[in-house]
C-alpha cells in the first residue's frame, strides 16, 4: 500500500489517500475532489480549474498522469 496526498495529485489539501495502485488511488483522489466541490470548498475548485486547463491538451495531460504514475510507482509500499 502507498500513500498520496491531494496536493500530490493536483489536489489542495493534504488529505491522505492510501491505495496499492495508481487507479485506485486517483479515484479516491476524483471522489474527494467531487466531495470538496460540492461543499463550496474554494480552494478545491481552484485546483480543479487548473486540471481543466491541463485537460484541454490531451499531450499534457498524458505527461502529467504519467509523471504521477511514476512518482505513485517510486513511493514506500507500507502497511
Amino acid at each position: 500500500m502507498k500513500t498520496m496526498t491531494c496536493k500530490q495529485l493536483g489536489g489542495a489539501c493534504d488529505h491522505k489517500f492510501y491505495a496499492d495502485t495508481f487507479e485506485e488511488i486517483a479515484e479516491l483522489s476524483k471522489k474527494h475532489a467531487a466531495e470538496m466541490l460540492e461543499k463550496g470548498d474554494k480552494a478545491h475548485m481552484e485546483a480543479m480549474r487548473e486540471m481543466r486547463g491541463l485537460m484541454l491538451s490531451p499531450e499534457n495531460m498524458q505527461h502529467w498522469f504519467a509523471n504521477k504514475r511514476k512518482e505513485f510507482a517510486d513511493l514506500p509500499d507500507h502497511t
